[in-house]
């Protein structure tokens, strides 16, 4: 577990990024995985995890279905190729005519990051791969359930959830994960911004510039 120096943790995502991945390389080097960055902020700290690990970076799409009076509590998730997760609670609370257009707006979204991040091109093979999905926080972790479904779906051999923080108490459809691999666990958790001297927005052009660069590093190597 990361050693605490300061009221803040990690003094942006880059920072977070590279102690995360002190903490996989030892376990997953030899493995050849494969790193997916959940956009956007999920990319950057995957970018530093793929570039200590030397492996291939890549980014896979989900979204928050969010409840319409309070939109960044998820009641679900959407994933690129249509991989759906609607919680218990979501399904008892919201009307199934409400939660598709949520989904149909969601749905969107994600087709439109698929196009600009990946230029429309399909997820690579994960047939018999260890994956790794590294996201920069997770809170309840429901955008993160329907990205390990798809996952599973395409056969990937082990599936690792990795992230500089997270929260104690997550959906419990996480578990499907084959491992975690956290940094910090704060007692008092509330955002995942607290453990961030810097978390600002990460645009799409960032993301962009960054996964132009990786991929200029891999192909010097």
């Amino acid at each position: 577990m990361f050693k605490l120096k300061h009221d803040w943790i990690f003094k942006d995502r880059a920072h977070a990024g590279k102690e995360l991945a002190r903490l996989l390389a030892p376990k997953y080097k030899n493995l050849n995985p494969i790193v997916f960055g959940v956009p956007r902020g999920g990319v950057e700290v995957a970018y530093y995890v793929a570039k200590e690990l030397q492996v291939e970076l890549s980014v896979i799409v989900a979204k928050k279905l969010g409840f319409p009076e309070n939109p960044e509590y998820g009641f679900g998730a959407l994933a690129e190729e249509n991989c759906l997760y609607v919680s218990d609670r979501g399904a008892e609370l919201l009307e199934a005519k409400l939660i598709e257009q949520i989904i149909k707006v969601q749905s969107k979204e994600i087709a439109r990051r698929v196009r600009l991040y990946r230029q429309g091109k399909p997820l690579p093979d994960l047939a018999d791969r260890t994956v790794i999905i590294v996201d920069d926080g997770i809170a309840t972790g429901v955008t993160l359930v329907p990205v390990v479904r798809l996952c599973r779906q395409r056969k990937a051999r082990k599936i690792i959830l990795a992230s500089p923080v997270s929260g104690r108490l997550y959906d419990p459809a996480l578990d499907e994960a084959d491992a975690f691999e956290i940094l910090v666990q704060p007692e008092n958790f509330h955002a995942v911004g607290q453990v961030y001297y810097s978390f600002d927005d990460f645009t799409d052009d960032q993301l962009l510039a960054l996964m132009k660069k990786a991929t200029n590093e891999r192909a010097r190597k």
